[in-house]
């Protein structure tokens, strides 16, 4: 057998220590593993193995004389099932070259399968029997990681020279068992990386869901805007054409726009619910409108009283029940909320506050006061002035507590991702009056998530969902004056990105039909 060429191992060693420090594809790590120690030993076959689930996972299969490459970057499908390393009675599985490294974390090295009676070798010998191979030499190493545990196992076969099945030297033996080692080592840092990463998400993922259960109206908006979010950004991403043909998100940018998506209203943590609940104009700990009714009440008895006193006439007695229910019903459907309330409707509110009075004890008193006239005469929504500034100090928490955060090198765009998404592309949005050139194109995709998903949503105590020609329709004037990017907005109707999302999780009654040709060409059209 050839001796080991030192200077050539030591270099294959730098190469390989170099590829481990920046592979973060797990099963490419373990090919490079497999093909470096099986070039260094000149083993003509190998197979190197992961451990998950007290299972070895077929990572990388190779042999030479059989022309066979499965596995590892190789395309090619292994049809193989794991190995057990336990039996079903909860035993060590004993059956297997691997499993018996596995369970014993010791090198097994079997110089003469065919002669050898100390270890089971009927499968290896099945093997060479159904392929027409033949197996003489097979050294198998567990891979041990620092703390001394098993992550994989790596085995090679038939260290050839001269074309012929050789022995493994101690050398080489002792060459391999450090190149397990350290891919041992390399694997535990990858899944340290990769459960770090994972606990952060989940973490993400658990104050979006505090978030959502504090509000049973907003219960699934922290979960809905992160995946239309990333619908979006994938759009983005492969349209190929126009301003973005040459956009690209790299995987980890992806990861942390999703991050930011799920945490871009953490902030809402320190709102209180009896705004965020809010589903009238009057409501407070409870709904005054209940209130004003008593009132009307006590001024429809007064009314009855006047009349039975003969103080005013049958007729003047039945306007005034006539008046008092149509101002009683008007009350109602104005302390409902909208989008919309007319300077008419807030007129007529002050014309009611002044035509009604009733007596108490401490006096005579307006139906309606300053406080109540105020919340009643909201132009859209069902917040004050007060209250809208309290819930829009939401993101400045949601940036505060963002930046506090000792985010790792490809996660530090997540404050800027998750901050952004009540800006305005004309600067009069919030926090920061931001404009377009000021934001990233993650950002951007963010408002137009969110406001969307608000759009179309059925759980908002304020507002009935809308179908989607009308969520468009309102999003076609946003983005025409400034308030969300154009461009993006054109990505989100070409590529059907509200569609995909409607699929997923609108109503069937919201789904009617938009045409985007339609909305593209009013998009296109420059103002008059």
């Amino acid at each position: 057998m050839p001796s080991l060429d030192k200077a050539r191992a030591l270099k294959q060693l730098l190469e390989l220590s170099y590829r481990l420090s920046i592979e973060r594809d797990t099963t490419k790590l373990l090919e490079d593993i497999l093909l470096s120690a099986k070039s260094l030993c000149y083993a003509d076959a190998g197979t190197i193995y992961s451990l998950s689930d007290n299972k070895l996972h077929f990572e990388t299969v190779i042999n030479d004389s059989l022309d066979l490459y499965l596995g590892g970057s190789s395309n090619n499908e292994i049809p193989f099932s794991p190995i057990t390393l336990f039996n079903p009675d909860g035993t060590a599985n004993e059956n297997a070259l691997v499993t018996l490294a596995s369970h014993s974390k010791q090198t097994i090295h079997i110089p003469d399968v065919y002669s050898c009676t100390t270890y089971p070798l009927t499968q290896a010998k099945k093997v060479d029997e159904q392929t027409g191979y033949h197996t003489t030499t097979v050294l198998t190493v567990p891979m041990l990681n620092h703390e001394g545990d098993i992550n994989g196992v790596m085995q090679l076969i038939n260290p050839m020279e001269n074309g012929e099945a050789s022995q493994f030297d101690e050398v080489k033996i002792d060459l391999v068992e450090a190149l397990a080692s350290l891919a041992a080592v390399a694997m535990s840092n990858q899944a340290l990386i990769d459960n770090m990463e994972q606990l952060f998400r989940s973490f993400a993922e658990l104050i979006a869901q505090a978030i959502d259960e504090k509000s049973p109206y907003t219960g699934a908006h922290c979960r809905r805007v992160p995946e239309l979010t990333m619908m979006l950004a994938h759009a983005v991403n492969d349209v190929g054409h126009g301003p973005f043909a040459e956009f690209e998100m790299t995987e980890q940018e992806k990861y942390a726009l999703n991050v930011a998506g799920w945490l871009h209203d953490c902030g809402k943590i320190a709102t209180p619910e009896y705004i965020m609940d809010k589903a009238t104009k009057l409501e407070t700990v409870f709904d005054r409108i209940d209130l004003i009714n008593t009132r009307f009440d006590v001024i429809e008895k007064e009314f009855e009283i006047a009349y039975l006193r003969n103080e005013i006439s049958e007729q003047a007695y039945q306007e005034k029940l006539q008046m008092l229910a149509s101002d009683r019903s008007f009350l109602a459907i104005v302390n409902i909320g909208g989008e919309f309330m007319t300077d008419e409707q807030c007129e007529e509110l002050q014309n009611i506050a002044d035509r009604y009075e009733y007596n108490t004890a401490l006096g005579t008193v307006k139906l309606l006061n300053d406080e109540e006239l105020n919340c009643l005469q909201i132009q859209r929504g069902t917040l004050t002035d007060d209250e809208r500034k309290i819930v829009n100090r939401h993101i400045d928490i949601t940036i505060r507590m963002l930046e506090s955060l000792p985010f790792p090198k490809h996660l530090r765009q997540v404050p800027e991702y998750a901050g952004g998404h009540h800006e305005r592309m004309d600067g009069q949005g919030y926090p920061k009056g931001l404009e377009k050139h000021q934001m990233s194109v993650p950002a951007r995709m963010m408002a137009i998530a969110d406001i969307f998903e608000a759009l179309t949503a059925s759980d908002r105590p304020y507002k009935e969902a809308k179908k989607l020609s009308e969520c468009i329709d309102i999003m076609l004037k946003m983005a025409k004056f400034g308030h969300i990017d154009p461009e993006i907005f054109a990505v989100f109707i070409e590529q059907n990105v509200y569609l995909e999302y409607a699929e997923k999780f609108l109503a069937d009654f919201q789904k009617d039909t938009v045409n985007n040709i339609e909305v593209l060409a009013l998009l296109n059209e420059k103002p008059h």
